[in-house]
């Protein structure tokens, strides 16, 4: 049976560094060394880019099966089951901790998006079920999905979608109510509405700028080996090559250092919340802890934000190249450092917690239904019973995520910089790289 503990996800990363057999500045200095020598390699030994229109492998005869009509429809139909589940369990389940609303919401759905993403590619829209319901809307007025009534306004870019993401991370880490059913049900409602209407407005492209998960989930799909691209006649084709060569076809659009900066910048105010000096701290303050949290998490993000624009703007640049647009281009680069972050911190709670959902899912109502039967499935402490793979796990994680980071802003740099600065011009964002690190590890050991 599932203790009370086991039946709502409370916890994002299990194990702080008293937990952990690793010492910290072990794990920082050596993660710092890292990065400064795969640095000098590269200065050493890449001197002009490598991945720009390199070919990739056709993968011709998995693309016809994965690419097909029925195997696409197969998936769409799967996406429109999941939010009919998800709309029954919100609107018929009781309000309990129980109810797998919960577990679905910020487990498999949250936290699932990187693990997918990075095996199966950009997993969220292959299966997105509003990105269905407009397709589908489209075919029964005669109109075109892709382009809808009006044109998406570039200028707008990923802006849409990182201002989900806040308000997804504000709820998810902030707002004191979020375990309970109806504020869920009304943001999930509220994010159905937003996407349908912007969908028949603009189209699906829409949900390649706007939506949050599927930017999210096709930002970490860049990392992923796959990748898909027109062929002759129009027809699409599977490609497969290596994770950086995705990486590097990222396109530069406005609102794509906000989308990274909240995405890293949430998972280190997630780190250090929960740390000891925090907890101590908000406990004995004056101030609202929701007004701390508020501000805590919001400058946090901004930090992030400012002290990577910052490296980039003081690249040198070549004539006709605006600084502003050096942020953008370099983006990309913090991807890698996202995933490795997010491996690092949610492993644990998506392992543990994701059994506990596994197990809820079977009794969407509350009334000891076991559909699936898994309602009597236990929950497997493999990982928290380990501290030693534990720690080793998140170290590995954020330090290849951090060199992965390395070679694409080097990649991107010996591109676009004047030769003489390609260089001494990344030496900021190497400073930047090597601060996230440090941070991010002492904020990972002491949560």
């Amino acid at each position: 049976m599932l203790s009370l503990t086991d039946a709502v996800p409370v916890a994002h990363g299990l194990g702080g560094q008293k937990d952990l057999p690793i010492s910290l500045s072990l794990a920082v200095t050596g993660s710092v060394a890292a990065l400064v020598v795969s640095f000098t390699v590269l200065a050493v030994a890449w001197r002009s880019p490598r991945y720009a229109g390199r070919p990739a492998l056709a993968v011709p005869a998995l693309g016809r099966v994965v690419l097909s009509g029925p195997f696409q429809a197969v998936l769409k139909v799967l996406g429109l089951l999941f939010l009919v589940y998800l709309v029954m369990a919100a609107t018929l389940g009781q309000d309990l901790l129980t109810n797998p609303v919960f577990g679905i919401f910020l487990v498999w759905w949250w936290v699932g998006i990187v693990p997918a993403s990075l095996l199966l590619g950009p997993a969220f829209k292959a299966i997105s079920p509003h990105r269905t319901l407009v397709e589908l809307l489209a075919r029964v007025t005669g109109g075109d999905p892709e382009d809808g009534i009006a044109d998406y306004p570039e200028r707008l870019g990923y802006w849409p979608a990182a201002l989900g993401l806040l308000a997804f991370v504000w709820f998810e880490l902030i707002y004191p109510f979020n375990t309970e059913l109806g504020p869920v049900r009304l943001w999930l409602a509220a994010y159905l509405g937003v996407m349908l209407v912007g969908g028949a407005v603009f189209g699906t492209r829409f949900f390649e700028r706007a939506d949050p998960f599927e930017v999210y989930s096709s930002l970490l799909a860049k990392l992923s080996p796959w990748a898909v691209e027109p062929g002759p006649e129009g027809r699409r084709g599977l490609l497969l090559r290596t994770p950086l060569a995705n990486l590097d076809t990222t396109v530069a659009r406005p609102g794509l250092v906000a989308v990274v900066a909240v995405l890293l910048g949430s998972t280190a105010y997630d780190s250090f919340r929960e740390a000891a000096f925090w907890v101590r701290w908000v406990q004995t303050s004056d101030y609202s802890p929701t007004l701390v949290a508020n501000l805590a998490m919001l400058g946090t993000i901004l930090l992030v934000a400012g002290l990577f624009t910052a490296a980039c703007v003081l690249t040198p640049v070549q004539d006709g190249t605006a600084r502003r647009d050096l942020p953008a281009a370099f983006a990309h680069a913090v991807v890698p450092i996202i995933a490795g972050y997010m491996v690092a911190h949610y492993t644990t709670y998506w392992f543990e917690r994701g059994q506990v959902t596994l197990a809820q899912a079977s009794d969407p109502l509350s009334n000891g239904s076991d559909w699936f039967g898994t309602a009597g499935l236990g929950v497997n402490y493999w990982l928290s019973e380990h501290p030693g793979f534990l720690a080793t796990l998140k170290v590995v994680a954020v330090v290849v995520g951090h060199v992965v980071g390395v070679v694409a802003s080097h990649e991107r740099a010996v591109g676009l910089l004047p030769r003489r600065h390609q260089l001494t011009g990344q030496l900021a964002l190497l400073v930047v790289m090597v601060v996230f690190t440090a941070g991010g590890l002492s904020l990972l050991f002491a949560g």
